[in-house]
């Protein structure tokens, strides 16, 4: 299995932006899902290295549900966010902003449970509702 996954895509909007939307938690709430059936009803940010993140995520029918949750490492604004899930994996977003333009490239250490295939397929979902929200307000 691969070790680590890389998903990536181009916003179109300024790197502010797309950094507000992506960290502050009254908007992680409208985007952070991988489907319809999945939603963010809580989320909680505190963006410094050692502040904590946690994004309560739950199927829309109240069956199941999570919290994805971690550590921040490394914030330098507008360019990059390192940090440690839970279980220990490390998460890298670089942001590269041009003009009216941002490309987030996101590289995750995988997982045991799920295929490369669907954690690839997850993220990138997650991704494409962030890049759908952001352009679209």
């Amino acid at each position: 299995m691969e070790k680590t996954i890389t998903v990536q895509a181009t916003i179109s909007a300024t790197v502010e932006k797309v950094w507000d939307y992506w960290t502050l938690p009254a908007h992680i709430t409208q985007w952070n899902a991988a489907s319809d059936e999945w939603h963010t009803p809580h989320a909680e940010n505190d963006l410094r290295p050692g502040g904590k993140f946690l994004s309560r995520m739950e199927a829309r029918n109240g069956k199941v549900g999570f919290d994805f949750e971690g550590t921040y490492e490394t914030v330098i604004k507008y360019v990059l966010i390192v940090y440690s899930l839970a279980d220990g994996r490390k998460v890298k977003i670089y942001f590269a902003g041009e003009g009216s333009e941002t490309n987030i490239v996101e590289t995750f250490d995988a997982e045991s449970t799920h295929t490369a295939d669907q954690q690839r397929a997850g993220w990138q979902a997650i991704l494409n509702n962030f890049k759908s929200y952001t352009e679209g307000n």
